[in-house]
Order: C-alpha cells, then structure tokens, then sequence
C-alpha cells in the first residue's frame, strides 16, 4: 500500500472518532475564533466536521478521480468555510461548510477529469454534475421504452436553462474518455497509423497552394502595370487609402497634400476608374480577376 492510501486511511479514521458537537459548543468555538482569532477553537471547529467533509467528498467518486485527492480538496473547502464563518449568520456551521466543501470538490473535478477544460458558466457547471443523474431518471420513467435522446435532451435544457446544444455536447464528453491523438488507430498495432493522422489538414493541398502563389503574382504584375495609368498624386491616395494595411482616412490625407477631404474623394473615385479600365482592358485579364477595388 502506498503512504498516500496510508495516510488517507489515517485520515478518515481520525475523522470518524471525531466526536460531535452540540449546537451550543459549536457555537462558543465558532465564536472564539472569529472574535478572539483562537486558532484552537478553529482547529477543533474543523477537526469535528471531517466526516462531513469525507462524507462529501464520496459522492463525487464516479467521477473516476482519486479519493485521497477528493477528501483532500473536501478539507480544503472546509477550511475556507472555517476562515469565513461568521456567528451572525445564524446558521449551524455544518449547513455553512457543506457550500464550501462542495464547491471545493466540483471546482477540483472540473480541473481534473478531463484534459479539456469545462464547466466555465454556473450553468455548464449545473450541466456537468447534474446531466447523468436526470437522464438515469428520465430513462427510468420511460420504462422499457425510453424518450429519445433528443426528447430528454430537451428536458434536461429546459430544466436547467441551458441551450439543448449545450447538453447534447456535455452528454458525449461523459460518454467516454479522452483519447490521444498520438494513440493507434486499433488496439496493439504501432504500424497501424495513429489518430492524428485521420484529422482533415487545415491548409490547402499542393497544387492548391501553387496555384494560389501564381496567380497572387500574375494580379500583383497585373495591378503595378496598371497603376502606371496614373499620375503621382492618384497614385499616392491610392496607396495610403487602398494598398497600405491601415488605410488613411480623406481628412488626414487633404491635411497632408494640401487639399480639402472632398477632393480627395473626388481624386479617389477618378482613380479608381482608371485602375477599371485599365485592369479590365489590359492583356490576358481574365473577367472578374479582381473584382471591385
């Protein structure tokens, strides 16, 4: 047995000779520690609701993670409930650290049960933890027929106020666990090829991207020999409004050549013709290669 079993073992034993407290002595330490900071009182707080915290933290196995990592994050949450206890909540400290245990523990399991990260929004987290345990229950009432996994997806969203997208997506996630991409295609063959290699390539095939590289340097030759058709002025607002990543606007550019913004525009559209006619009128060009400037 390993020491991490061992000592998880020592810890629920501990726990559960824990004795319990009576409503009145769990309030005079909850009242010594938050007034009086008696770190004491707070341990002996804590110490007598550890199996509470154990008793939490086994409802979250089926998750398939550790339990010794469960309990664990179950005192932790435990602990944040003791440091923020307050006497005038007017509640038994037990009611109040189950909150804390349990959000210890959901926040754990969404970290660790799969390597992708879920449960972002209170109601993916809702989706998460909830989803199995109402379609357990809406296959059982539907006897031995049950509804539709549309149907009962459905219900599952309205129920939690969710998007039936967003169930149908979560119910495939807890339907089986994350596979490498870097496994092999079937069981026990290396040589067999492995699932990265079935995954659909984002860039062009090669004579795709050829082709796209020849034609991108027939349309830049096309578009200089073109631009030859204006005078330096055209040519300079053409570049600053058309050919430049940041495109200047018509006031910057008046302020700079001296002239107002609506000559600009008036130089612009004048420009813009020429560059029509001569694209369009210039050899081999074939129509619609460029489209609108």
């Amino acid at each position: 047995m390993s020491d991490r079993a061992e000592r998880h073992i020592v810890l629920v034993r501990d726990a559960m000779k824990a004795p319990l407290l009576g409503r009145e002595e769990e309030y005079g330490l909850a009242r010594r520690w938050t007034e009086q900071r008696d770190e004491h009182a707070m341990h002996q707080l804590v110490h007598a609701h550890m199996r509470l915290a154990i008793a939490i933290a086994r409802r979250f196995r089926s998750y398939g993670l550790p339990m010794s990592d469960l309990v664990q994050e179950a005192n932790i949450g435990l602990l944040e409930a003791a440091a923020r206890f307050q006497t005038a909540h007017d509640v038994r400290f037990s009611t109040y650290a189950t909150w804390w245990i349990r959000a210890a523990i959901q926040d754990y399991v969404l970290r660790n049960w799969s390597i992708v990260r879920g449960g972002t929004s209170s109601g993916q987290k809702a989706l998460f933890f909830n989803l199995r345990r109402m379609r357990t229950r809406l296959e059982r009432a539907g006897g031995a027929t049950p509804p539709p996994r549309e149907a009962m997806h459905g219900a599952i969203a309205r129920s939690l106020g969710v998007n039936p997208v967003e169930v149908a997506r979560m119910d495939a996630r807890l339907s089986g666990p994350d596979l490498s991409l870097n496994a092999p295609l079937q069981a026990g063959e290396e040589d067999g090829g492995a699932r990265l290699d079935q995954l659909a390539a984002a860039d062009p095939l090669p004579d795709e991207q050829a082709s796209m590289e020849i034609d991108g340097e027939r349309r830049r030759r096309w578009l200089w020999r073109a631009l030859a058709a204006l005078n330096e002025r055209e040519i300079r607002i053409i570049k600053a409004r058309r050919l430049n990543e940041e495109s200047e606007t018509l006031e910057t550019l008046g302020a700079r050549l001296g002239i107002s913004k609506e000559r600009v525009r008036q130089i612009e559209s004048r420009a813009l013709e020429k560059l029509r006619v001569a694209l369009t009128q210039g050899p081999d060009v074939p129509r619609g290669a460029f489209g609108p400037i």
